[in-house]
């Protein structure tokens, strides 16, 4: 059964294919009815979009989605008033249409001119944004991890299917035609039967240090940062970039960077979820206000493809592997392994190495595909097909799913006896709780609705 084929199956304990089909076709033509002043008004009419969360991953999503023709960052969004006048100034330094800012994503969300928004914000908010925007009818791109845990990544795919919506997933390798081929030569048998695939995240990572609370810088609005996650002081350990390691707001680095090899490994496997799940790491060598471990290495089987997925973040000094990296470099990518060699992919490029002897086997260098995944998005957003997207939301759901699923069998040190189809944990107790951070719980205004 093809991957696409498997997600219709999981997804049928919501609803038919049949009831589907009849929801979102409603869905697309009433857009007007839930939030916006068109489901598409036609293909040559301008795209006004909106950016959430401008400090980082934002600045690369406004460049891309101004550099796509008939396209305008029409609004943008952040939490610090002081990133709002930064980017406002970078914006118009590049000579393009001064945006609406707004520091309140509720409000963004009211403005019915806007037709579709892209998420940049710390990984808490991705689900909530997006099912808030599906529910005013505007079609979605989000960043990588789709969710911060299983539950809420469910909980997105089932709002996109009711309201209709386009919901795009920040993993842009799928849409590189150097690793579309590879992809495709790996599935075609070019090394054979492929038995493993190994995803590697092994970054330069220093410490973070210690950082105290504090007050809270004038021009932010940290009630609102917060979100979701549970109430905590201010701290610039748990602000800007660093809430990457902090288990409230991030997903360590299997989550951060390891989502996009995840995603890889499992597409070139041709898998879904998994049966079994353990994790083996710790946050080693440097003391310091993370909580995320710094290494870990977590294994997933397959039984009933025959398959293992593993995957190993590492930071500090190491080794490379495969030929994935030199000298100072980042190991980030994978190894494929089958009955006739193995093939790499990093870097938007791949190569393989077949036979006993090892000898060089097809490769091919490739380019980065971030603003082509953008022009899938609005491509596609243009059609209302959900097929002709490259990272469609459920493909992003599955593959963050097997990030949370290794961090709670790291976290619970146990192995996760897991049931692809309900996507449920069979009898461990503290890890079920870790599916939907119940544990945690959602603060007042911010739930992540159970009916979407």
């Amino acid at each position: 059964m093809a991957v696409n084929d498997k997600s219709e199956k999981s997804l049928s304990k919501y609803e038919s294919r049949r009831s589907f089909l009849q929801k979102t076709c409603a869905a697309a033509a009433s857009a007007s009815l839930i939030g916006t002043s068109k489901s598409w008004a036609g293909a040559n009419d301008r795209i006004r979009t909106a950016v959430c969360g401008v400090h980082g991953q934002g600045w690369t999503h406004i460049r891309s989605l101004n550099g796509i023709e008939g396209v305008e960052v029409a609004a943008i969004c952040d939490i610090d008033e002081r990133e709002l006048r930064r980017r406002s100034t970078d914006i118009e330094k590049e000579g393009w249409k001064k945006p609406q800012p707004y520091w309140d994503v509720r409000r963004l969300l009211e403005d019915d001119s806007i037709d579709a928004i892209s998420i940049a914000t710390p990984n808490h908010w991705h689900t909530l944004i997006a099912i808030w925007a599906c529910q005013a009818g505007k079609d979605v791109y989000v960043e990588k991890p789709l969710s911060h845990n299983v539950w809420e990544g469910r909980q997105l795919v089932k709002a996109a299917r009711k309201y209709g919506r386009i919901v795009q997933h920040g993993t842009q390798s799928r849409t590189s035609e150097a690793v579309q081929e590879g992809i495709r030569r790996l599935q075609e048998g070019l090394i054979g039967e492929v038995y493993m695939a190994k995803g590697m995240c092994y970054k330069w990572r220093d410490t973070i240090g210690y950082a105290p609370d504090e007050a809270v810088p004038d021009g932010v609005h940290y009630d609102l940062w917060m979100g979701p996650a549970p109430e905590r002081p201010f701290s610039r350990n748990r602000f800007h970039y660093n809430w990457h390691w902090q288990w409230p707001y991030g997903n360590g680095d299997i989550g951060n960077q390891g989502v996009h090899e995840m995603d890889i490994a499992r597409w070139g496997l041709g898998v879904g979820l998994p049966s079994k799940i353990q994790a083996m790491g710790g946050h080693f060598m440097f003391k310091d206000d993370q909580t995320t471990p710094n290494v870990l290495l977590a294994t997933m089987e397959y039984p009933e493809e025959k398959k293992m997925l593993v995957f190993e973040v590492r930071h500090w000094i190491t080794n490379h592997e495969g030929g994935i990296g030199e000298g100072p470099d980042n190991t980030v990518g994978n190894i494929f392994y089958g009955s006739e060699g193995y093939m790499c992919i990093a870097a938007n490029r791949y190569w393989t190495v077949l036979g006993k002897e090892r000898e060089p086997g097809p490769k091919r260098d490739g380019t980065s595909a971030h603003i082509y995944h953008f022009q899938n998005f609005i491509d596609t957003l243009r059609s209302r097909v959900k097929d002709g997207l490259n990272s469609e939301c459920i493909e992003g759901h599955y593959s963050s799913a097997l990030c949370h699923l290794s961090n709670i069998a790291y976290r619970t040190g146990t192995t996760i006896e897991f049931d692809p189809e309900s996507e449920t944990i069979k009898g461990d107790r503290d890890a079920r709780k870790l599916l939907d951070d119940s544990d945690r719980g959602y603060r007042r205004e911010f739930e992540v609705p159970s009916r979407v």
